[in-house]
């Protein structure tokens, strides 16, 4: 049941001062309870410690903690899955720095600069410049969502049906665009997630389909289990598999050195800080496209800017913390696109949409226009666990380096009995284990053939929403509500651009480096 806090009055562009103040301090207020604190203090340690071991990603985090979450309140649940991510994003970096192994995937430019620090013996500066940095972008992401989610939801509360459908293709679709160039591939995950939520009872008609006989099924196929079993156990059963260890096989690096920059150095950081909160706000915002595209795209800005641009790329305290500042800077984006439009903004806020609509709350335009304080109950959360990571990190982290050598058998284990019990615990249900299982083996597949998760969770969430909305617009207008549009018409393009333009790309630049190797060849040729 939604919390008596949730239910507030809606808020409109002429909202009079003191109902907005409410909202305001009723959000805050829902956070400062010490049952709230508490759960943000568990889910930061467990998100500090997903982060430092190499292969255990967020996404996988934030999927096995939903299946204990469910039985909690919405905000003290939004409070452990979403403090779980912020922690992650901060101790992430250790692995990075000290083994040249990204913690998870947002993390990537991190090892850039940050290991061949850690060479020279300043591991310990750059553990300092990549927490301080990693704080002011989430800070800075805060600011996004506390300024823009109302006005964005306000604008979307506009869209009807056909811009409704448009919405949901133009997440599938730009999902699907980033999948690390595998479109093809990107879009059959897609498919799958799409055919996946046709399972159950239909949305207009209520009759049953593709059930097959079996009783669980009526209410289509169980969330939370597909999402354990693609992102949780297929990571697993693929170490397993591949007896997949740290990429570098060398000891962690322990002489930290000193960890305070200088007034120089600070001076660089600021500089760094802004290019990298300026990048990642504006990427954090595009659905689909991470921390792991913005801290890359952040770390060239950062060269191209740099007085130092020798120093990139073999230990640049500028590159490191551009990186880390805009890959933490999209996650404000990322929950204001999906609270506010329904839209994931990557694969953790696909989990987190799962949850939220087993705990009754639909992700959409309406949410903040109606319920404004949660927007705030949602950026006070990752402000307290912003500061309490920050703090955490800049504690003398030397214990991280002795966690850095465990073994990964002992995390595969940890991992099932989680992925186990986490199912089942959720209604007490035997086939949600075996749907888990199921979609386990499944999501070996998929990773083993490379086949990205993303869209096909995707696909199962915002399936029923893209077909009761395609299916009220060809009833009430046919399809010529969609040209009538002219939303539904710049998504559609947008999404049309976001599967056509990579692979152009692509063709382009294999015909450039096919020319290029003929007029190498004739040069050799002719005297």
């Amino acid at each position: 049941m939604i919390p008596d806090l949730l239910t507030t009055l809606p808020l409109m562009p002429h909202l009079p001062l003191p109902v907005a103040a409410n909202a305001v301090t009723e959000g805050i207020g829902a956070v400062l309870q010490w049952d709230t604190l508490l759960y943000i203090g568990l889910g930061m340690l467990v998100g500090m410690l997903v982060g430092a071991f190499p292969g255990v990603t967020a996404t996988m985090a934030v999927a096995l903690a939903s299946g204990f979450t469910l039985t909690m309140e919405p905000i003290q649940g939004l409070a452990v899955l979403l403090t779980i991510y912020v922690a992650a994003q901060f101790g992430d970096r250790v692995p990075s720095i000290l083994i040249n192994t990204p913690g998870t995937p947002a993390s990537i430019a991190t090892t850039f600069d940050g290991y061949p620090l850690a060479k020279q013996g300043k591991a310990g500066l750059a553990m300092t410049a990549s927490a301080l940095g990693s704080a002011f972008g989430m800070v800075f992401g805060i600011i996004v969502l506390a300024l823009f989610g109302i006005p964005l939801a306000g604008f979307a509360r506009q869209f009807g049906p056909p811009e409704m459908f448009a919405l949901v293709v133009f997440g599938l679709t730009m999902m699907i665009g980033v999948s690390s160039g595998r479109i093809f591939k990107g879009l059959i995950a897609g498919a799958f997630g799409l055919l996946l939520a046709t399972v159950g009872r239909d949305p207009i008609t209520g009759d049953q389909r593709f059930t097959l006989g079996i009783l669980e099924l009526n209410g289509g196929v169980p969330f939370i289990p597909v999402i354990i079993g693609l992102f949780g156990l297929a990571e697993v059963l693929n170490q397993m598999v591949t007896h997949q260890r740290h990429k570098s096989q060398d000891k962690p690096i322990n002489q930290l050195g000193a960890w305070w920059p200088g007034r120089e150095l600070s001076g660089r950081l600021f500089k760094s800080m802004g290019i990298g909160a300026g990048t990642g706000s504006v990427v954090g915002l595009v659905p689909a496209v991470g921390g792991d595209i913005a801290g890359i795209i952040s770390w060239d800005n950062a060269k191209r800017l740099s007085k130092h641009k020798e120093e990139f790329g073999k230990g640049s305290i500028e590159g490191l913390t551009a990186a880390d500042t805009s890959s933490t800077a999209t996650l404000g984006g990322s929950v204001t696109t999906t609270m506010a439009l329904g839209v994931p903004g990557d694969s953790v806020m696909a989990v987190l949409i799962g949850s939220m609509m087993i705990w009754g709350i639909q992700p959409g335009p309406a949410l903040f226009t109606n319920q404004p304080s949660l927007v705030y109950t949602l950026a006070m959360i990752l402000l307290v666990a912003t500061v309490l990571s920050l703090a955490l990190s800049l504690v003398r982290m030397k214990s991280m380096v002795k966690l850095l050598e465990l073994k990964n058998q002992y995390l595969w284990v940890i991992i099932l009995v989680f992925c186990m019990v986490g199912t089942y615990s959720i209604s007490n249900s035997v086939f949600d284990v075996f749907v888990m299982l199921i979609m386990g083996v499944i999501g070996l597949f998929m990773l083993r053939f490379g086949f990205p998760a993303g869209p096909a969770v995707l696909g199962l969430i915002l399936g029923p929403l893209a077909e009761s909305n395609l299916r009220r617009t060809l009833i009430g207008g046919g399809p010529e509500s969609f040209l009538a549009s002219p939303i539904a018409l710049v998504l559609f393009a947008i999404s049309a651009a976001a599967l056509l333009l990579p692979p152009l790309r692509a063709m382009r630049l294999r015909r450039k480096r096919e020319l290029a190797g003929k007029d190498e060849g004739l040069s050799v040729l002719i005297p």
